[in-house]
């Protein structure tokens, strides 16, 4: 791809704000302003020092927040292009990150995700996700924008495999599941052939037994297990699987109201503010609550899925399949962790559950989503 840019020679600092979509940014904010309710209500029992303080975990989400917005605008203001040229350097970084990562990252329930830098915690997993989808979208555009080739689908997999493993070993199931499913959809945007695929699927299901005996961790074995009956273990690897079903069910239809739940307010429900989040505000906001969620998330996808439609090219097109699988799958195995329909796995709600390297990451990503609709009419191919 050449290194000159289009619509970067039109010059206007405003140029192709006209186009900016701010539906998708007021539902990414309204996203925000829930998880905050759910962090405030989460927390408030627990925290007992300043409400300024950036040790106070609502301040400190809104701060991310904040400043992901800060950088969202910064990014959809770049060509996409210019992210795609060096996507190679970018995923490069990421490589080095989580094998660092590995070296000397902070180890928590049983697994080593993050760099602590003071009071800020680093996890590279989480923007190593856009690296990827930047480098794949980029492959894909120098070869044609085609997956049919076998050569091509095998040279596309081995820029996912990297992170695949890397993030497998901290050990990171879910987050290994994203990687490949964003994998999988673009390759299937892309056009991959339908007999490659099962090619690759049935190797896949011949290497799976090795995996589980020689890959998979004790403790992800046990996670599976009580998937099946979390009463086996009830005090141990079923406990939030338990408290997770128990805090859902008793918010029946609206809930027992922000800061009146019983399974989060006297400390059943664990980590109650990250992984479990959906259960807090089943539990307190009812069914009323989770469907003002899910239609946020939805009318968010949407607009994730209209930027792929009006991309100008084949690069915008893949980055933009590639954010919106990002986001959905994150989505679905979070709170499919949260109804006891997939195992117990550290992977946030997007934009909703406290953190800040997943808050800032998703942010970015939806800069790069507005660019491409900023620049659509840019690139678009005649």
């Amino acid at each position: 791809m050449a290194t000159t840019f289009g619509p970067g020679r039109q010059g206007g600092v405003f140029r192709g704000w006209d186009r900016f979509d701010y539906v998708l940014v007021l539902c990414a904010v309204g996203l925000v302003v829930f998880g905050l309710l759910l962090i405030y209500s989460g927390t408030y029992r627990t925290y007992e020092g300043p409400p300024a303080s950036f040790s106070n975990p609502v301040t400190k989400q809104a701060i991310f927040a904040i400043f992901g917005i800060a950088m969202m605008l910064a990014v959809s203001k770049l060509d996409y292009h210019y992210l795609t040229h060096y996507s190679v350097v970018l995923w490069g970084i990421s490589i080095l990150s989580l094998v660092a990562i590995l070296l000397m990252g902070h180890s928590a329930y049983g697994s080593t995700r993050w760099f602590n830098l003071g009071p800020i915690q680093i996890q590279p997993s989480e923007f190593a996700k856009l690296a990827t989808i930047l480098l794949l979208a980029n492959f894909f555009s120098e070869h044609g924008g085609d997956a049919k080739d076998l050569r091509t689908l095998l040279m596309s997999l081995a820029i996912v495999a990297p992170c695949v493993g890397l993030v497998f070993i901290q050990p990171d199931l879910g987050t290994s599941i994203v990687f490949m499913a964003i994998w999988l959809g673009v390759v299937l945007v892309a056009g991959v052939s339908r007999r490659h695929l099962f090619i690759l699927a049935a190797v896949g299901l011949a290497v799976l037994p090795f995996v589980w005996t020689f890959a998979v961790a004790d403790y992800q074995i046990e996670r599976i297990s009580v998937l099946v009956d979390p009463e086996e273990d009830p005090l141990d690897a079923g406990y939030n699987v338990i408290q997770a079903q128990i805090a859902v069910g008793s918010g029946q239809l609206t809930g027992k109201g922000l800061t009146n739940g019983e399974q989060t307010q006297l400390g059943y429900l664990r980590v109650a503010t990250k992984d479990f989040i959906f259960s807090l505000q089943a539990e307190e906001l009812g069914f009323v609550g989770s469907m003002v969620l899910f239609g946020l998330f939805i009318v968010l996808l949407m607009r994730g899925i209209r930027a792929a439609q009006i991309a100008g090219d084949i690069s915008g097109q893949l980055v933009a399949v590639g954010i919106v699988i990002l986001i959905l799958m994150q989505a679905f195995i979070n709170i499919a962790v949260n109804l006891s329909l997939f195992p117990v796995t550290g992977i946030p709600l997007p934009l909703v559950s406290q953190g800040g390297s997943s808050l800032v990451s998703i942010f970015v990503s939806l800069g790069v989503l507005q660019s491409i609709i900023m620049r659509h009419r840019a690139y678009r191919q005649t």
